[in-house]
């Protein structure tokens, strides 16, 4: 695998930790052992669930805990697939790997799937009073969680076909998907010469101070996506139908309802603060006017939004943003620094370019057992400095929440956002606070202006796209003109009059892989970066004392709801004023690059 040069080259995980390698015999040994547990639980628990009266509080949790060390396995298995796989997905042994992984663990999770209808079928008030009972107390949450999907829940024998028609339906086409993105290349003429580029690396083309060479970068990223536009345009009409389909079959309301469910916030809560976010658009716009004046354009074109306001940032590599984020890490807790300095010391975070790695950044938790890992792509800019906080942010709570048992680890998609912004708050304070140049000081509230940007408005704006989309599959088979209306307006409402949406922006949903992977994933950033600006203002404000109240949430990993974790921490999701802190917070900031851009 030929990495790209950048500071980089060669940080590239140890995956040890789980297996040796793609055919390291323990794999299938694991696959092996885990199908004869799952058979021996399925043959000692089938049929003592779904009892008169319910099981015995003793019965439960003992089968509770057989089925967390298969789930914990499989876990293990399943991740180490998937992270070799986001490693290199055009190798054919990962691809190999990973749909041989997932199509094992089908048929185990098949063997299981019993269990949790049963749980469903106790009668209410039997299932309330096992869940009271102090011995169950540690699954209180997942037995309570698990009981709201019984609107939603199929027989078991349909459960099964699901489960398989999955592995040829839509994780096929997420597959396709991955495959395909990674793959492209872009040709961007630079000096002379034109090179090719990894998807990662023209999008980091944006951020530079050459005005032509952003137009080019967009242009080619729009012009090779729109090639291959048949693939992504089928690629996402399928599985927006296949969502559709499953939600008529399990009888949600609407095509977000099973995410809020997942997420444990109601629609009323989550639509709420899009309506508050949307009525903050012009925060974003009044940015986008002041930027325009210090880049000394009329407008923004849409390349425009992420340029370097003084010129180009000197680069920080990847040694740099490394003892950048463990000082600033250290300012919090020393706890916080030690956990981080792993991360970087025994080879758990990947960061180096190749063609074939999935873009973007996430970060893998497969067991309370085992750390979590972490993937980014880092082309030395300090944005990218930011990305790998952000995702370490998300490890700290993996290693934090370890102390909970499997079922209590994984927090929802809205809790499991806020370590990761948190993070991000504290290098950015630590870099502002460092720097003696008013120029530099004025880059770095931009970035971080835009940061926000990016993280509650334009995550907003993902979100109503998609709302709009799946309304208009439920009426007729999706066009890429009926993407391409639906996307630019949605971002039309974003950016107004401030911003220039070039004409290959039709394409812009294309490439983003939370449609695919995770759909209605992309609130959760809008709830995650408004409710850590307030938590980072109760920081800055009680100073220590919000420590332990902090750590403590993250802690707790799942073992409640978010409202629940939330309440000693003073959060009221339900409060629009509260959300409109995160804001005033926002235009804090645009106020002070206003004074700043003035001296």
């Amino acid at each position: 695998m030929h990495a790209t040069t950048s500071s980089a080259a060669g940080v590239t995980w140890d995956l040890g930790d789980l297996f040796a390698a793609h055919d390291d015999p323990r794999i299938g040994e694991t696959l092996q052992s885990v199908q004869e547990q799952a058979e021996a639980f399925a043959q000692r628990y089938r049929g003592t669930i779904r009892v008169p009266g319910g099981p015995a509080a003793a019965h439960l949790v003992e089968a509770l805990r057989v089925l967390e060390s298969i789930e914990d396995a499989m876990s293990r298995v399943a991740t180490y697939a998937n992270l070799l796989y986001s490693s290199d997905s055009l190798r054919p042994e990962y691809q190999d790997l990973q749909q041989r992984v997932e199509e094992r663990l089908t048929a185990i999770r098949n063997a299981l799937v019993f269990f949790d209808l049963e749980w469903l079928e106790v009668e209410e008030s039997a299932a309330t009073g096992l869940i009271a009972d102090p011995l169950l107390g540690n699954y209180r949450h997942y037995l309570a969680h698990g009981r709201r999907y019984r609107p939603h829940t199929l027989s078991e024998a349909e459960e099964r076909i699901i489960n398989e028609k999955d592995n040829t339906g839509r994780r096929a086409f997420g597959r396709l998907f991955t495959e395909l993105t990674s793959s492209l290349t872009f040709p961007i003429e630079r000096e002379g010469t034109v090179q090719e580029l990894t998807m990662p690396e023209v999008l980091s083309m944006l951020y530079r101070p050459d005005r032509g060479l952003r137009a080019r970068a967009m242009e080619t990223l729009f012009d090779v996506l729109g090639r291959n536009e048949l693939v992504l345009t089928l690629t996402y009409n399928t599985l927006i139908q296949d969502h559709l389909t499953m939600d008529r079959l399990r009888h949600y309301p609407d095509p977000m309802a099973a995410r809020h469910l997942s997420n444990e916030i109601d629609q009323q809560a989550v639509e709420q603060m899009m309506e508050v976010t949307e009525a903050n658009y012009n925060i974003a716009q009044d940015y986008f006017r002041l930027k325009a004046g210090l880049l000394r354009l009329d407008r923004l074109a849409l390349y425009d939004q992420y340029a370097p306001v003084d010129g180009e940032l000197p680069a920080c590599t990847f040694d740099e943003a490394r003892v950048t984020i463990l000082e600033s890490f250290e300012t919090f807790s020393p706890r916080f620094r030690e956990i981080a300095h792993d991360f970087f010391a025994r080879g758990w975070i990947d960061a180096e370019i190749r063609k074939g790695k999935r873009g973007g950044a996430f970060c893998a938790s497969p067991s309370p057992a085992v750390h979590p890992y972490i993937l980014c792509n880092y082309t030395d800019t300090l944005r990218d400095v930011m990305t790998v906080a952000h995702e370490l942010g998300h490890g700290l709570h993996g290693v934090l929440a370890s102390k909970q048992t499997p079922f209590n680890y994984d927090p929802p998609l809205i809790s499991c956002e806020t370590a990761s912004v948190f993070a991000e708050f504290l290098v950015f304070d630590q870099m502002l606070s460092r720097s003696r140049d008013p120029r530099v000081k004025l880059a770095l509230l931009c970035g971080k202006i835009e940061d926000a940007c990016a993280t509650v408005f334009r995550q907003n704006v993902l979100t109503r796209f998609e709302q709009a989309v799946f309304a208009a599959r439920a009426r007729a088979r999706l066009t890429p003109e009926v993407l391409a209306e639906a996307w630019l307006a949605a971002n039309g409402r974003y950016y107004g009059d401030a911003v220039e949406m070039v004409p290959g922006y039709r394409l812009g949903w294309s490439y983003i892989p939370h449609f695919i992977h995770t759909r209605f994933y992309c609130y959760s950033y809008v709830f995650g970066q408004l409710l850590v600006i307030a938590l980072y203002r109760m920081y800055k404000e009680e100073g220590s004392s919000f420590i332990p109240r902090y750590v403590e949430f993250l802690e707790a990993g799942d073992s409640d709801g978010p409202e629940a974790l939330l309440k000693p921490l003073g959060v009221d999701v339900r409060d629009r004023s509260f959300w409109q802190k995160g804001f005033d917070e926002i235009r804090s900031l645009v106020e002070q690059a206003r004074a700043l851009a003035s001296v």
